[in-house]
């Protein structure tokens, strides 16, 4: 990595500052994950020798889309450190080529690939889980956050242990909601088979679309598949605007009737009539008593997630060669990015992209 470079933004009309460069304080290492104009990389910081992870922006790549990266650090900032069950944003800074945002490095892997792993997985299981993810919801809404791209990849877990925390990540798509204007968003963004119907519907959405998103990750859970796969992504969205899902016996014989009381209740399509995230957690499926229905879900799990996984592999492997066929490029993100939404307030030319001096918000 090379050296960090940073300046603050200029106020209109004055004379843009010289670019602040001091040496960089970490060292990347093995690549993590990747998307479409960012890769996740393992990074160690030369004075503590601690490990974090580094979300590597290209700068390029994201030209014109600044304000989805000064989106994300103000997120971050307002959440970090508030949440046992939040991904810590610890420094972020720029360079020549990239930007970096350093957050805390989650060895456990992702929720569902670590489920698939375990030897066997109750129905308790996922109630701890979802109870953890709601606490994290809750907190985020109370500040006044949506997070807008809920879903199992950006759940994962700090440590390899059983015990283990569950972090909530990725906040690129996420937004601070200036309630006391009755501030709606109306972008369309998120993973298609998890975001809410009044998304689709371009009507205005906030903090109710999170809990649509955990209602599927919860069925998701409990029997390996989400509940409105279908064969196009026009069948997936009229399947979601009009709540067309069931619980096949076949899956959900060995499921309780709280489980899925729960269920519905997140996926209501009028939001106005949805569970709000306090609201969700007293329910009965997610009291630390609740044990459901004493059969091991793993197999019916496991099964219907790679079969899943499998079918997505080969249909994505037709539209790759396809689309190389027609002499176009393939794109891996997963997430529909808000590019038409920009700040007022970010529109002022600037050297650097942060508005503070260089240096990390948190000292590691």
């Amino acid at each position: 990595m090379s050296s960090a470079t940073t300046a603050p933004l200029p106020a209109t009309g004055a004379t843009t500052p010289k670019p602040q460069v001091q040496p960089c304080r970490y060292k990347t290492g093995k690549t993590l994950g990747s998307g479409s104009y960012s890769t996740v990389r393992e990074c160690v910081h030369i004075d503590t020798g601690r490990y974090y992870a580094a979300k590597v922006i290209n700068k390029r790549l994201m030209a014109g889309r600044e304000h989805m990266v000064r989106n994300e650090i103000a997120v971050l900032k307002r959440v970090s450190m508030g949440h046992q069950n939040i991904l810590t944003l610890v420094d972020y800074f720029e360079t020549m080529n990239n930007l970096y945002l350093v957050t805390d490095l989650a060895m456990g892997g992702e929720l569902f690939d670590r489920i698939c792993r375990k030897g066997s997985y109750y129905e308790s299981d996922t109630s701890d889980l979802i109870r953890a993810t709601l606490s994290a919801v809750a907190y985020l809404h109370d500040h006044g956050i949506v997070h807008r791209d809920l879903k199992p990849e950006n759940l994962l877990f700090r440590t390899p242990e059983d015990n283990a925390e569950l972090l909530i990540a990725d906040f690129g798509l996420s937004r601070i909601i200036d309630e006391e204007q009755f501030h709606v968003l109306t972008t369309t963004c998120g993973t298609p088979g998890y975001m809410a119907p009044e998304i689709f519907k371009k009507t205005g959405h906030g903090k109710p679309v999170d809990i649509w998103a955990v209602g599927v990750i919860t069925y998701f859970l409990l029997c390996g598949c989400t509940p409105f796969d279908r064969d196009n992504n026009m069948e997936e969205m009229q399947a979601i605007l009009n709540a067309d899902y069931k619980f096949d016996p076949d899956y959900w014989s060995n499921v309780s009737d709280t489980a899925k009381d729960f269920i519905r209740c997140c996926l209501t399509v009028d939001p106005e009539k949805r569970l709000t995230a306090h609201q969700a957690l007293a329910h009965p499926f997610l009291a630390e008593n609740h044990r459901g229905l004493k059969e091991d879900l793993l197999p019916t799990v496991r099964k219907n997630f790679n079969a899943r996984r499998n079918l997505i592999a080969a249909i994505d492997a037709v539209r790759a060669v396809r689309k190389l066929r027609a002499g176009g490029t393939m794109d891996g993100a997963l997430s529909i990015s808000p590019e038409t939404q920009k700040e007022k307030d970010e529109k002022s030319t600037s050297v650097g992209l942060w508005k503070k001096p260089a240096g990390g918000l948190m000292r590691p």
